[in-house]
């Protein structure tokens, strides 16, 4: 897939590892300046560290998104550093404690993931709409998961914040269609992350060929795939399409 997007800025949040890392350094590949950010200094620094490598640049922001003042900073970090903002990647999240019953689901497990993968989300376009605005328009992609699109088992809080995010980018979408601002979101299955590493291959009732085979494609993602689906959706190539979940899946859903 051939794209330019010298002279863009994109912001990714959840940038430290998996998929937010493999995102930002192919987005700086395509000629984009990146800005990193999430909670972890150490693992988000070396992520600007291998955007350099990469022969793009980086900064990174200290960010916990389920607050309302760090996503600020954040934004304004953006416009500080490179004058706008034109995509962004809202991909920070949790998975919480998973196959957990409802019934057994702790409340403060609950408000964290709600917190980070749902309200993260929210706050983070309502302080990007505006800046990109200005910016004369731009492209944001949000992280949900099949598990927003199926009443999936991994867990209540989980799934109850994924199947928000699609109506959160649906509604945003809708409000910026006529703004020059495209919105939508990606739904991975199980994707080769640390996050999978703790969820599923860490779970001593589950091997790694069970979830393979939860695949179609009997086999799992890998990041730089859903980062390739997100850089379709901010290019030009997508210029006709908003407010839609797209499924990374590997033919799970059918």
């Amino acid at each position: 897939m051939e794209l330019n997007f010298r002279d863009k800025i994109a912001l990714i949040t959840g940038g430290s590892s998996g998929i937010g890392r493999e995102t930002a350094v192919s987005f700086a590949r395509e000629g984009a300046k990146v800005v990193v950010a999430a909670r972890r200094v150490k693992e988000g620094t070396e992520t600007v560290e291998l955007v350099r490598a990469a022969g793009g640049e980086a900064s990174f922001v200290q960010t916990d998104v389920s607050q309302s003042a760090d996503v600020i900073a954040m934004v304004d970090h953006c416009i500080s550093t490179y004058g706008r903002l034109d995509f962004a990647f809202n991909n920070a999240g949790v998975e919480g404690t998973v196959f957990t019953p409802t019934v057994h689901y702790d409340e403060q497990v609950w408000d964290q993931v709600i917190n980070i993968n749902l309200k993260g989300v929210w706050l983070c376009m309502k302080y990007q709409i505006p800046k990109m605005l200005a910016s004369g328009g731009g492209a944001i992609v949000n992280m949900s998961s099949v598990a927003g699109l199926y009443g999936s088992t991994i867990g209540v809080a989980y799934t109850a914040s994924k199947h928000g995010v699609i109506g959160a980018t649906k509604t945003a979408a809708n409000e910026c269609a006529t703004k020059g601002i495209r919105i939508n979101a990606i739904c991975p299955a199980v994707i080769q992350t640390p996050m999978a590493d703790r969820g599923f291959y860490e779970n001593k009732d589950i091997t790694a060929q069970d979830v393979a085979g939860w695949h179609r494609m009997n086999r799992v993602g890998t990041p730089a795939e859903v980062a390739s689906a997100v850089l379709w959706l901010c290019s030009d190539g997508a210029g006709f399409v908003t407010g839609h979940a797209l499924p990374i899946d590997g033919g799970m859903l059918m």
